[in-house]
């Protein structure tokens, strides 16, 4: 029988030790961590959330199902972390002799909620429910201390995206937002406006891996998303490289503002083990960009007379190859998050392959 206590109260131990980290490096950690019992949370709400969404005819009413999903998912970890803490408790006061089990689980409950109405037997004990209910207010004071800096950080993330509209319409486009920025004739606030959105990519790329809950707090608009703004200022720059002609004595940042956010999102794949092509090569590797919706792009370009590469062709493998750096990770974080359908976006699909070497592969697909 003793035994069986120093096992039980080990196991209680464990219990409420893994659930204070869990909880620490979800919030108090400032990097990135993948924590197995806020995944867990998050996973289980979604697939509910799946369920009901398969009943709602339109993206609006889906999105706004969606606007909740993080909140919610959000509130559910203080009563997770909670009811575990209580559970690891209880076992700790049933190995120190609180019999039976049902007056462990209520001595438990009421020192963590610090109720009061329960109350130890011994000194020991009562230490022990001291310690309890200190951990109890901790793990309530995490969320409630770090909701201000998640939207703070969301706050950031949704100025740039909204600003965004001004520049590249809505939804934004490459091509509108590459003709925007030719007809400001301004290259100091052409180079301002990529050094921004390199400083953005650089900014989510911290905040959204270390609060990882802020990739799922969509826009206040339907259909605005931080991802399709991501996606339209990196194909705005491949666009820019590829087929706008620059001056000479202009450096070529928006090549920084790819390398950005290619890490940015890569980065915050890696944080939800979301399967993207980490070594892709054009034209091996397809793009989720026809040539006849670059073709259009360019079309339209000319015609407003911003001047470009003569060879189409040449621009077009240009823009291709800079274009497979980040498109199959920018596809398959659209599908995650669900983003609104826009084009160059989302009418591929991200299928992971086996790679026989333990790399992640795969292959776009074309959406029916």
């Amino acid at each position: 029988m003793i035994i069986l206590r120093i096992f039980v109260f080990i196991f209680g131990l464990f219990l409420a030790i893994y659930t204070f980290i869990s909880a620490t490096r979800t919030f108090v950690l400032p990097r990135s961590a993948s924590v197995k019992l806020t995944r867990v949370v998050f996973v289980s709400v979604r697939r509910v959330f799946n369920l009901i969404m398969k009943a709602l005819p339109s993206y609006e009413q889906r999105d706004s199902l969606m606007a909740i999903y993080a909140p919610i998912s959000l509130l559910l970890m203080v009563p997770t972390w909670l009811f575990i803490t209580t559970l690891g408790f209880a076992c700790m006061f049933w190995a120190m002799g609180i019999t039976p089990w049902q007056d462990a689980f209520l001595l438990s409950g009421s020192s963590i909620l610090t109720l009061g109405f329960a109350t130890a037997e011994t000194m020991p004990q009562t230490v022990l429910a001291f310690i309890e209910a200190t951990v109890g207010l901790i793990l309530v004071a995490m969320l409630i201390s770090y909701l201000p800096t998640m939207y703070s950080a969301f706050s950031q993330r949704e100025e740039a995206v909204s600003l965004l509209e001004v520049r590249a319409g809505a939804p934004p486009t490459a091509a509108e937002l590459v003709w925007r920025l030719h007809s400001l004739a301004s290259t100091l606030v052409i180079q301002d406006f990529w050094s921004s959105w390199e400083r953005w990519f650089t900014q989510i790329d911290e905040s959204h891996t270390s609060l990882a809950a802020l990739v799922f707090f969509r826009s206040p608009r339907a259909q605005q998303s931080w991802v399709v703004a991501a996606g339209a200022v990196l194909d705005g720059a491949s666009l820019y490289l590829s087929t706008v002609k620059q001056p000479d004595h202009v450096p070529p940042t928006q090549a920084l503002v790819i390398r950005a956010g290619n890490i940015a999102l890569r980065h915050i794949a890696d944080m939800f083990l979301v399967s993207y092509n980490d070594d892709p090569h054009f034209p091996e590797d397809p793009i989720s960009v026809t040539r006849a919706e670059f073709n259009e792009a360019y079309d339209r370009l000319a015609s407003q007379g911003v001047p470009l590469q003569p060879d189409q062709d040449a621009a077009w493998q240009h823009f291709a190859g800079w274009r497979v750096n980040y498109d199959s990770v920018l596809v398959a974080l659209s599908e995650l998050t669900m983003a609104p359908k826009v084009n160059w976006l989302s009418d591929y699909t991200f299928v992971p392959t086996s790679a026989g070497d333990g790399e992640t592969s795969g292959r776009l697909q074309k959406v029916r």
